[in-house]
């Protein structure tokens, strides 16, 4: 299934633009990043509108590392199975993700056992299953894994901890690529643009008695 078939598929929670994204599953979609840098806040140019001691907080955000390459590695096999790329736009780890949900971590520290903790799960489960961690699994396995913890209403008990924990990095895969630049262009927004005003139209002019006045 496309992207755009993907997100009707799995309910997620609203994301911080407040749009409700709803994400799912494409085998053989697993993509790992090569290109594993800090987020843009640390090369990126300054800003006007932030203040120095802000500018100076997301450049130590970005630089901090909780996550190891492991970790990091599967994190990126994760987003892009959520949000992998298409015809339309580029994967989660095209819209650097990964660097993103590094840097909330660290931003946002109860994130950090939820994730780490689920991250660990999941290997477990992969390595009883599979006799592989999630990140060397298939992408078959893979997808069976996820498959298993997708899907919160059809879940069995014992995969409440995946489930829980494949919802928070959902929401995060969401909310960082529809707050990137990819993501933006994928859902078409635009924003303001300029525009030519050519004066107010002749008929609202006469419904408001100016016809006259304005010829």
């Amino acid at each position: 299934m496309n992207r755009r078939e993907s997100l009707k598929t799995l309910g997620i929670g609203a994301v911080a633009t407040g749009l409700l994204a709803e994400v799912g599953c494409k085998p053989g979609a697993q993509k790992l990043a090569e290109d594993n840098t800090a987020p843009a806040a640390k090369d990126a140019p300054a800003d006007p509108s932030r203040l120095p001691n802000e500018v100076a907080r997301d450049k130590k955000l970005a630089a901090n590392k909780f996550f190891n390459d492991h970790e990091m590695a599967t994190i990126t096999v994760l987003v892009d199975i959520i949000i992998p790329k298409d015809e339309k736009s580029g994967s989660a780890s095209d819209a650097k993700v990964p660097e993103f949900i590094e840097f909330i971590v660290n931003d946002m520290p109860d994130n950090q056992t939820p994730l780490r903790g689920g991250l660990r799960w999941l290997d477990l489960q992969c390595l009883n299953r599979y006799n592989a961690t999630f990140r060397e699994a298939t992408s078959a396995q893979q997808i069976e894994m996820v498959t298993m913890i997708a899907y919160p209403k059809k879940a069995k008990p014992e995969m409440a901890q995946g489930v829980n924990f494949f919802s928070r990095l959902r929401d995060l895969t969401a909310t960082g690529f529809f707050t990137s630049e990819i993501g933006v262009k994928d859902i078409g927004f635009v924003g303001n643009s300029p525009n030519k005003w050519t004066g107010v139209p002749a008929d609202v002019l006469k419904a408001h008695g100016f016809a006259t006045i304005w010829g």
